[in-house]
């Protein structure tokens, strides 16, 4: 990239330098406030253009961490608060990702023996599966074991790389870690649940090897408001960056979440009014 810069710049200022010092203007500057000096400005600008023109935007990768039905749909053993507005935004996320060709790496909570508790899912059961948009068809999945064996361009081969875990931190797992230590990228990007659990984790592991962290607030989901702003001022302390859906994949007029059944979700008030009574 440095030798193609140097290239570029080096080819447009000969280029500028022949037309300024013939003593003619192109086509359309006939005067001297329109001359080749006032539309380019001097060398040092021209090249700052330039620079700015052909430098590399920064790599990004977004990281969805536990999006499952457990978590995320009404119905699940371990659904955090406020799912539909987490949900909406998650998907507004994951759509942002597809359109923008951004590599997706996913995480998944298991529990081998099936004991896990209430806010965990169980290997193999329907709800450890993933939300259905927030998978694309070009994936791979891995099983948690303690290999560190992974593909030869395992992103450029995949859009979506899912990894199933038995601990709350990433880190933990052999695979994830080496992956997520060696990957050249500019900024990953954090979704899913929970925010003072998973989320947490995964942030400070990744500011601790010296990578940029941005947290989208309003797509990670919580089970307890106080210690989920804690979690959040943590990683913000760290060096993380907090930020909302519409900063980074603008506004929707899309309200319906898609997935989850209950009436809140579903968008029927006289429903969901009488199903959140009832949940109380």
């Amino acid at each position: 990239m440095a030798t193609l810069c140097g290239t570029v710049l080096r080819t447009t200022k000969v280029a500028y330098r022949i037309v300024r010092y013939s003593g003619e203007n192109p086509v359309g500057f006939d005067d001297a406030s329109t001359s080749l000096d006032g539309w380019f400005g001097h060398d040092a600008e021209v090249e700052t253009m330039l620079i700015q023109m052909v430098k590399p935007r920064r790599k990004q990768v977004l990281l969805d961490i536990n999006t499952q039905r457990d978590y995320l749909l009404a119905d699940g053993h371990g659904c955090i608060r406020n799912h539909r507005r987490v949900l909406t935004h998650i998907r507004r996320m994951m759509a942002w990702a597809r359109i923008h060709d951004v590599p997706i790496i996913s995480t998944c909570q298991v529990h081998a023996n099936g004991n896990g508790n209430g806010h965990t899912g169980s290997n193999g059961a329907h709800g450890s599966n993933k939300v259905p948009y927030t998978l694309v068809a070009n994936r791979i999945s891995f099983a948690p074991d303690t290999n560190t064996d992974l593909p030869r361009d395992l992103l450029r081969q995949y859009r979506q790389v899912i990894f199933h875990k038995r601990c709350l931190d990433p880190f933990d797992e052999p695979r994830i870690d080496r992956l997520l230590t060696e990957m050249k990228a500019g900024e990953f990007i954090l979704i899913g649940t929970t925010t003072e659990g998973e989320i947490q984790a995964a942030a400070l592991g990744l500011l601790q090897r010296h990578r940029h962290v941005t947290v989208v607030v309003d797509a990670v989901g919580s089970y307890d408001l106080h210690e989920a702003q804690m979690a959040l001022r943590k990683v913000e302390a760290k060096g993380a960056h907090l930020v909302e859906t519409r900063k980074l994949a603008g506004t929707s007029h899309l309200r319906l979440v898609g997935a989850c059944p209950c009436p809140s979700c579903q968008r029927l008030p006289a429903k969901a009014s009488s199903f959140i009574h009832e949940a109380n």
